[in-house]
Formats: structure tokens, C-alpha cells, sequence
């Protein structure tokens, strides 16, 4: 398909109806690109496009998708290629965690967490990458954790599904990049968001964690930088951590 260069971009945004995923959407909005958010309830689907679309119009759709369902992937997909055409940037921000002992963890706890964190992915990644091949190219970009690399007690399936994303995002950035296709992904530390249960800081500023807005401004510097270079590992932490 032949890109007008005054067509704005498109970016796919997985979880993008809260916390880390919303402000990446929102940051992308900013940039001027369209944007199509998916999240696991039609009611944060519709809050959080009644909120972007206040400000930003019709440059944000959306749709509910749980993405641990290849077949729920699938019709995301299709209709991201019937309303746009195109497929530009697809950004796996979807994810769970909860914390506990390999000996207390429920089997359905174990696999939510590596559904939605890692087969997730690989649904998603599935099925852009051909849309990404018709269109001359894109970038995919994963939030992973640093959780990947540094493991902890009660951590087990947490750190396993996000140890699985650096080694999926390793092998999917060589089989792909020959097809103009970059992969990126990014591994945060403490984020001040309401993930597994986390209670929010009553005032942002005073919180010592980085904010979703520092993982959306990483985003935004990945999709803008020159296809001739990549950074295809970016680790973020708070620079002075509570400990």
C-alpha cells in the first residue's frame, strides 16, 4: 500500500484504558497519531474514550479485547484493518500480576498471568506483523519489567511471564527487522499506577516511583527516532527508590 506522507500514523495500544497504557495513548494522541486502544470491560473502554476523545476527537477508537483469547485478537485485528487500512506501531502494553508462593499460587492465577503477560504478546505480535508487512514496515513495542531480570520471592509467575517477554521480543527483533520492522521493549521499575493493588499517591509529586507519563515519553522517542538505529532494550527505574 502506497503511505500518503501527510497520513497520520496509526499505533495499536494493548491495556490502554488505565495507567501505563492510557498515558501511552494519550502521549501518542499528542504526537498526532490515530490510536486504537483495546482493555477487558466495555465500561473503561468507553470512560477512557470519552476522556482522550474530549480532547483529541475522532483520532481515538477503540474495543474490547481480552487479549489471553487468540480469537478476541483476531477481531481487534481485523478491525484495525477495516476502519484504518494500515498499521503502523503496535504497542503490548497488556498485563496482570499478583504476588504469592509457588505452593499458595492457584493454577488459574498461574495462568492469567502467563495468558495475558506472554501468549498475549505472541497473539498480538501474530497477527500485526503481516498487516506491518503489507504496509512497508512498523515497530513493535513491548512493556516488559525489570521484574524479568531481577527476581524476588512471591514473584514466580510474574517474573517467569516477563523473563519470557525479553527472550520473545530478543527473537522476534532478528526474525524481523529485515522487514523493516523494529522491536523495541521496555522494562520499567516501580511505576505509580494502581497495578496489582498498588494504592496511588495521594500527590504525585511527592511520589519517588517514575509515573506512566516517563514510560509514555519513552514510547514516544522509540516511534520518532531513525529507522536506521534501534534501541531495542530500555531499562527505566526511579532514580531515588524507597528502600
Amino acid at each position: 500500500m502506497e503511505k500518503n506522507k501527510d497520513q497520520k500514523k496509526l499505533a495499536v495500544v494493548t491495556g490502554g484504558t488505565r495507567g501505563i497504557g492510557y498515558a501511552i495513548a494519550k502521549a501518542l494522541l499528542e504526537q498526532r497519531f490515530e490510536v486504537f486502544i483495546c482493555g477487558a470491560n466495555q465500561a473503561g473502554v468507553d470512560r477512557a474514550i470519552h476522556q482522550l476523545s474530549a480532547v483529541h476527537g475522532e483520532n481515538i477508537a477503540g474495543r474490547v479485547c481480552d487479549v489471553r483469547q487468540y480469537e478476541h485478537v483476531r477481531a481487534m485485528m481485523l478491525d484495525v484493518t477495516q476502519k484504518y487500512g494500515r498499521f503502523d506501531a503496535l504497542i503490548n502494553n497488556a498485563g496482570i500480576g499478583s504476588f504469592s508462593s509457588v505452593e499458595k499460587m492457584s493454577p488459574e492465577d498461574w495462568r492469567a498471568i502467563i495468558d495475558t503477560n506472554l501468549s498475549g504478546l505472541f497473539y498480538c505480535c501474530h497477527e500485526a506483523i503481516p498487516l506491518m508487512k503489507k504496509n512497508g514496515g512498523g515497530y513493535i513495542i513491548n512493556i516488559g519489567s525489570l521484574a524479568g531480570r531481577n527476581f524476588f520471592p512471591g514473584g514466580s509467575a510474574y517474573s517467569a511471564s516477563k523473563a519470557g517477554l525479553i527472550g520473545f521480543s530478543e527473537s522476534l527483533m532478528q526474525e524481523v527487522r529485515y522487514d523493516h520492522i523494529r522491536v523495541s521493549y521496555i522494562m520499567p521499575g516501580s511505576v505509580e499506577t494502581e497495578f496489582a493493588g498498588s494504592t496511588l499517591t495521594a500527590d504525585r509529586s511527592k511520589t519517588w516511583k517514575i509515573l506512566p507519563e516517563d514510560i509514555a515519553n519513552l514510547v514516544v522517542d522509540l516511534l520518532k527516532s531513525d529507522p536506521r538505529a534501534l534501541s531495542s532494550r530500555v531499562e527505566i527505574r526511579p532514580s531515588e527508590p524507597n528502600n
